[in-house]
């Protein structure tokens, strides 16, 4: 909700994305959303249904990008033919910011297609604000990085991964898209506060965040995206929004994807722990 360079001058409030199960429900019901975020990468594509729902949805919705493809951290940069495909979708889309992942994802043209860690060093913060800086000129358009779930550390960290993100978005001068959910995945699978992440964070360079659920496992909590939001996860999302203020909300809900109004019900949460983050942040101010 509020604005800033980061988000390209536009507030928005709750959202959720966009997924083919509720094209149908979205296109006849015409709920009342603030926005969608769709994956970009669907719709990086020469035609088909997929782009034929989107132009529908944008004439009533404004539609934020979010990436899964670009890959910042990879040591050989950014390929350079995802960017221009990327960029058509910008224009097509006016996307007011556009986000993608704080990782890496390909070697040699080799593509894992998943989202991988980049290690904690000051030489990774380096290269990796570099492609940032360039990926953000090409684009014309705010660029927000997002924190990733992680699954175990590696032993040549020179830094925390809060202390990374701060000094990687202020390095490339880009914005934040702060995943919560993720933080406490990571958390509970690496063992550190969760809170100490979310107190160090710049809250300026926060455009965005991304509430989701997740699966308990024996030994690890997966980011899975397909369950509701938990109690842990709101009390992070609480304290974000009273470091940030009323950021953007973006719920997260990818697998076993249940009716639309379910899906809308658990996005809408955030709003009680928007106001209740604000309250606790009036009655500091009053102290």
């Amino acid at each position: 909700m509020s604005a800033s360079r980061f988000t390209g001058g536009v507030e928005l409030a709750t959202g959720i994305g966009l997924r083919s199960p509720h094209y149908a429900h979205i296109l006849s019901e015409k709920p009342t959303v603030d926005w969608f975020e769709i994956i970009s990468e669907n719709y990086m594509v020469e035609g088909g249904r997929p782009l034929e729902v989107l132009d529908m949805i944008l004439e009533q919705y404004r539609v934020v990008q979010h990436g899964v493809g670009l890959y910042p951290g990879n040591a050989g940069g950014i390929d350079r033919d995802h960017l221009k495909r990327l960029k058509r979708l910008v224009k097509r889309t006016n996307t007011p910011w556009i986000s993608d992942h704080l990782c890496w994802g390909s070697i040699d043209g080799s593509m894992s297609h998943d989202l991988l860690p980049i290690p904690f060093t000051f030489e990774a913060v380096r290269k990796t604000a570099e492609n940032l800086r360039m990926t953000q000129d090409f684009l014309e358009v705010p660029l927000a990085v997002e924190n990733v779930s992680s699954y175990g550390d590696f032993n040549g960290n020179e830094m925390t991964e809060w202390e990374f993100l701060a000094e990687v978005s202020e390095l490339a001068d880009v914005g934040i898209l702060l995943d919560v959910n993720n933080i406490y995945v990571s958390s509970i699978n690496n063992g550190f506060d969760p809170l100490e992440y979310v107190n160090f964070v710049p809250p300026e360079r926060v455009a965005q965040i991304h509430i989701a659920g997740h699966s308990r496992y024996e030994r690890f909590i997966i980011d899975t995206h397909d369950h509701p939001v938990i109690d842990p996860v709101w009390k992070l999302y609480e304290r974000a929004i009273e470091r940030c203020g009323t950021v953007a909300t973006l719920l997260e809900w990818d697998g076993k994807i249940p009716s639309f109004e379910e899906v809308w019900t658990e996005a809408r949460k955030s709003e009680t722990w928007r106001e209740s983050a604000l309250a606790k942040k009036a009655d500091h101010a009053a102290a």
